[in-house]
């Protein structure tokens, strides 16, 4: 197996420390704070410790502060409800002592009912695009030093978005993204919880930035932070096997930008949907308020 899905697969298994508490080591991906999506994936794989025969179907989690990855991280789940049909579980990660991040989800015992879904909007298929890390390194000479550990990290999810970002002069545009992604490797497993705390790790990518699109200010301008996030998976999927993360961001005000997504296999089923509003405060000269742009396709 690759290297980088075997490590990300090593994050996501916990060490249980006693009944319902459990203990995670992070990763440093060049950013100066633990990666939101690992947490997301670590509180979801703890969620799923006390779980059986139930599927994840909502996830709604806070990030409350910035979390250490030279520290272990220490997760509390409480057994809110065991239903007939339903179980409710609330999560908080702890880090020296403080709440930095808290979970509520909710998981269901698998049982057929009514069935639509919106369709996937057109996209080139991902072998007609570029690899984000090619792009990376293209650009790496060009960025800030400080940003650059982050670009240079190799991630266990290979990216290969639609439209590509100019981060060093970012121009306005629309508020829309579709980035093809799938794990580097095949995953040695058909069980859902894995998938579905993957799902969470990669959905923090490319999701809030889409905010900042019609401003003309990237991620280098901004201070930007997520605040909660928020995931409905819908169907069954693989990680390993090409999905579609279609982003766009209906709204910005008050120093935070709001963003929706929906993914999709390449077949076009709508298998998630994920919300996200973050921090993004300016920094430095440039606008703040510009135009508006023409309305984007909707996200689904």
């Amino acid at each position: 197996m690759d290297q980088r899905l075997a490590d990300v697969l090593s994050v996501l298994e916990l060490e249980q420390l006693e009944v319902n508490l459990f203990r995670g080591e992070s990763r440093d991906i060049g950013s100066p704070q633990v990666y939101g999506g690992q947490v997301l994936g670590q509180a979801l794989s703890a969620a799923y410790r006390t779980i059986d025969g139930r599927e994840c179907h909502s996830l709604h989690a806070y990030f409350l502060r910035r979390g250490d990855f030279n520290a272990p991280i220490i997760y509390q789940v409480d057994r809110s409800r065991d239903g007939h049909g339903f179980s409710s579980r609330r999560v908080v990660a702890i880090q020296h002592g403080e709440q930095i991040f808290h979970m509520s989800c909710s998981f269901q015992v698998p049982e057929p009912g009514l069935d639509h879904e919106a369709p996937m909007p057109d996209a080139p298929p991902p072998e007609s695009l570029g690899n984000f890390e090619s792009y990376a390194d293209e650009i790496l000479m060009d960025l800030p030093e400080k940003v650059r550990p982050f670009f240079q990290h190799r991630r266990p999810f290979e990216m290969r978005p639609v439209q590509l970002r100019n981060y060093v002069n970012p121009v306005q545009e629309q508020p829309y993204r579709q980035v093809w992604f799938r794990a580097v490797d095949r995953i040695p497993s058909d069980d859902q919880r894995l998938h579905r705390c993957l799902l969470a790790y990669v959905s923090d990518y490319n999701i809030l930035e889409t905010s900042t699109l019609p401003h003309g200010r990237s991620f280098l301008h901004v201070q930007m932070a997520s605040i909660d996030h928020a995931m409905w998976f819908h169907r069954p999927f693989r990680a390993d096997e090409w999905l579609l993360y279609v982003v766009d961001s209906p709204s910005a005000s008050g120093a935070r930008g709001f963003a929706r997504g929906s993914i999709y296999t390449r077949d076009g089923r709508l298998v998630a949907s994920a919300a996200q509003e973050g921090l993004i405060r300016p920094r430095g000269p440039g606008p703040v308020v510009v135009p508006p742009v023409p309305p984007a396709t909707p996200a689904g």
